[in-house]
């Protein structure tokens, strides 16, 4: 089969940096909706380094016919034998695609619990002792997310997806260093005036390892710090539902009123379990060729200018021990265009309309990334 040669350009990408396979070690390819041709482009890359490839194909459809009959039985079987699965496998590339982000809306939302609670273990093993990394992958319905064609949205993709992310690297060390010696943080925004801690969590940075796209640093609050309002402003799609406008206000760490355009569907989520309504994430984001949203977390969570602020599981050693079934990531812009705003550590302005102020941090801005700076 000849290959796109931008899947190819991908694959290594994925194989190479994002999950360094060494010879001998196993991969899953876990891939959703996608062509076979990015399929076939990372098994051949995974040989090329001597790695052993193993694929999963997954289908919008199928997965949605089979989430509204769940059983306790079915799903915990399913989980048994997918944990075991995870558990003999060194790394993990997640490819997902999409032709409805709201092929699961009509679930019902017991039946998402549900599936949730009981395939958790699965991903935290997988989160937790695999190198890993997940991308979307692009399609015509993502490129009317974005109100771009689809030609132009492809490209896009890959130019955002094969980033210089080597690049990120000093202002992202600088980043999380000053966040790891940060207590006390205030966001100050048209509609917020959140305030928390971040003491002795420590931050992690996130440059293409992971996530494709990337470019945050993440921290978390301290659980029960969190206090105040918080105006999101970007549109989000969780669990096959579509919110604008989610206001959370914050009392002792817990989310105790919280309202948007689907203000029901948004507690019945907050009610899932005990830890949904705390906080596990805190973020900023700087991707310089992201900048609008386009309701696709995964490249929303890294715009330029931007932070989310997470409901529900908190992961990795930049935790405050949070546990949920979900994990919810909440964007807020900060650019001048969607009405500016600024974080402050310890009393410092760090950002400000999006731009980063000290200068140990200016490396994050577009002009440098972008290459028109030093």
């Amino acid at each position: 089969m000849i290959i796109d040669t931008r899947y190819n350009r991908l694959a290594d990408v994925l194989v190479g940096f994002s999950t360094e396979l060494k010879k001998g070690e196993r991969v899953l390819i876990d891939a959703f909706d996608v062509p076979d041709a990015i399929v076939i482009a990372l098994i051949r890359a995974a040989r090329a380094r001597g790695a052993l490839p193993y694929v999963q194909i997954n289908r919008a459809r199928v997965s949605r016919e089979l989430s509204l009959g769940a059983e306790e039985a079915q799903y915990s079987t399913l989980a048994g034998f997918e944990l075991d699965r995870m558990k003999a496998m060194d790394a993990y590339i997640a490819l997902r695609g999409s032709e409805n982000i709201f092929e699961a809306s009509d679930v019902p939302a017991s039946k998402v619990q549900l599936v949730s609670r009981l395939m958790k273990p699965v991903l935290d093993h997988r989160v937790g002792k695999t190198k890993w990394v997940v991308l979307r992958w692009p399609t015509s319905a993502m490129a009317q997310q974005a109100a771009l064609s689809t030609e132009a949205f492809e490209d896009f993709f890959f130019r955002v997806c094969t980033l210089d992310y080597g690049r990120m690297a000093p202002g992202m060390k600088a980043l999380a260093g000053l966040m790891a010696r940060t207590d006390r943080v205030h966001i100050k925004g048209p509609g917020t005036d959140l305030t928390f801690s971040i003491k002795g969590i420590g931050a992690k940075e996130c440059g293409g390892l992971r996530n494709i796209p990337d470019g945050e640093v993440f921290s978390c609050p301290v659980k029960d710090s969190v206090e105040g309002v918080l105006q999101y402003n970007a549109p989000t799609v969780y669990l096959g539902s579509s919110f604008d406008n989610i206001r959370l206000v914050f009392k002792r760490g817990r989310v105790v009123e919280a309202t948007s355009s689907n203000t029901k569907r948004l507690n019945q989520i907050l009610d899932s379990d005990a830890g949904a309504r705390y906080v596990g994430e805190f973020a900023l984001g700087f991707n310089p060729h992201i900048l609008e949203p386009m309701r696709d977390i995964l490249f929303d969570e890294k715009i330029a200018g931007s932070f989310h602020f997470t409901p529900g599981q908190a992961y990795g050693d930049c935790g405050n021990g949070n546990r949920s079934q979900i994990h919810w990531d909440m964007v807020c812009i900060q650019r001048p265009e969607y009405g500016g705003g600024e974080i402050w550590f310890d009393g410092k302005l760090i950002r400000k309309n999006g731009l980063f102020v000290p200068a140990s941090l200016r490396k994050l801005n577009p002009e440098y990334l972008l290459g028109k700076g030093r």
